[in-house]
């Protein structure tokens, strides 16, 4: 029990450090998934943390237009994971003058940007 409470803790304060991080991108700049890691493993002294481990706290995100998680894109320059469909991260990034053909589209994400 003091294990999952603590566990819980880990996680509340993960998504807080990964929000704080989002929440600092500049308008019109993008970072990765695993930038955000290092930037994190970092400041709590480890050699490396999990890419997806952020992608699970972005995910977590309950006000995406607030809390800039459009921003992040994975290193390999796919336009994943957001809550609101691709298509409004799409979007979202254009309105911010990127060129969204730089990034790429997962095939099974495609079909809902091409709505």
């Amino acid at each position: 029990s003091t294990l999952m409470r603590s566990s819980a803790a880990s996680d509340v304060y993960k998504r807080q450090q990964v929000i704080d991080i989002i929440c600092r991108i500049p308008y019109g700049k993008v970072v990765t998934y695993k930038d955000i890691a290092d930037q994190i493993a970092r400041s709590r002294g480890l050699q490396r943390m999990s890419a997806q481990a952020v992608g699970g706290a972005v995910g977590w995100n309950p006000i995406c237009i607030i809390i800039p998680c459009h921003r992040v894109v994975s290193a390999t320059g796919n336009l994943t994971g957001y809550a609101g469909g691709i298509a409004k991260k799409v979007r979202l990034l254009e309105i911010e003058n990127h060129l969204v053909s730089e990034f790429k589209i997962k095939k099974n994400e495609e079909k809902s940007y091409l709505i």
